[in-house]
């Protein structure tokens, strides 16, 4: 994974939601020199060959984008523990309870949420995801044999848990599958180019960036003609029912994050967006009478960039940021 990625992981990993609605904070020791983020190489991709399992041993702070299988074994108490899972924005994310030997009558705990919690803040928002807050987590202690398998919604989520016993642990399988319409989406890169299909679904679906970008939009297609509007206090797509809106800011739910630009309308062409936010969110809003699409490109935004203004720009944000 990128450098820059891992820093920002870095700083915001130390404040994780621990229950619902609730913050705890996390201490992360020399995250520097333990590295927790593990993306899948291109290297060990060869090297697994067909069939073969994928195994390691959990970090208390870790992130993964590899299927396999994966133990946690506490060597001491381990109270403010946390596990991220990252797939491609085409991919589904299912966990697995092979083996669970905690003490919930103890105060140990081991909950799957549906998505990410990183500074209190979550992805998707609560306004995005079809579940209400409190569906989205799914708590071993109280579930137990009774659901052993959580899929996610979309291409993230998590575990977190509390283990005081050292020896105390559990195992996870780890899969992905293939979802159709992807929605709400995490990138794992500064750059890409990805297609965002709304078929006739009310529901709101974000495409997230964990980088200052240009984005570029080069087709869009909505159910009806209306116009392009920066965000104003007099102008905006209020109303419209089905439009595309550009959010940035420092953290990772998009219903926190500063508007700055709405579409309301279908175009082929290129509509062009520096954001110098930590955090970019292209967000679809669908009133699900029409069949909505949108293709885009990004790449990550350099110093340079931002004394270059292209014609085709439409304004230059969060700069001060960089």
């Amino acid at each position: 994974m990128p450098s820059a990625f891992q820093f920002q992981c870095h700083l915001v990993l130390i404040f994780l939601a621990a229950s619902k609605g609730e913050t705890r904070y996390l201490e992360v020791r020399d995250a520097g020199e333990d590295d927790p983020f593990l993306l899948l190489s291109e290297d060990l991709k060869r090297e697994l060959s067909a069939g073969q399992i994928y195994r390691r041993s959990l970090r208390c702070i870790d992130m993964l984008s590899i299927e396999g299988q994966f133990t946690f074994t506490a060597d001491q108490p381990q109270l403010h523990c946390a596990t991220f899972f990252i797939g491609e924005p085409e991919e589904l994310i299912t966990i697995h309870y092979d083996f669970v030997n905690i003490d919930c009558q103890g105060g140990d705990f081991l909950k799957v949420f549906d998505g990410w919690i990183l500074k209190g803040e979550k992805f998707p928002s609560s306004l995005d995801h079809p579940l209400t807050t409190s569906q989205r987590y799914v708590d071993f202690c109280e579930s137990g044999n009774v659901q052993r398998s959580i899929r996610s919604s979309q291409n993230v989520a998590m575990i977190f848990f509390r283990i005081q016993l050292p020896g105390n642990g559990f195992t996870v399988t780890v899969k992905k599958s293939s979802n159709l319409f992807p929605c709400n989406v995490i990138s794992q890169t500064p750059s890409g180019r990805f297609t965002m299909v709304i078929p006739h679904q009310h529901r709101n679906c974000s495409f997230s960036i964990i980088y200052p970008v240009v984005i570029k939009i080069s087709d869009l297609i909505l159910g009806h003609l209306n116009g392009l509007f920066l965000k104003k206090p007099s102008t905006s797509c209020a109303g419209v029912g089905d439009f595309v809106e550009l959010l940035g800011g420092a953290g990772l739910d998009p219903s926190k994050m500063f508007p700055l630009a709405d579409l309301c309308h279908s175009f082929h062409g290129s509509a062009q967006m520096k954001i110098g936010c930590d955090n970019t969110v292209l967000r679809m809003v669908s009133s699900g009478k029409h069949i909505n699409r949108v293709t885009f490109e990004y790449h990550q935004l350099d110093l340079q960039e931002t004394e270059i203004r292209k014609e085709n720009s439409i304004e230059e944000f969060c700069f001060p940021s960089i």
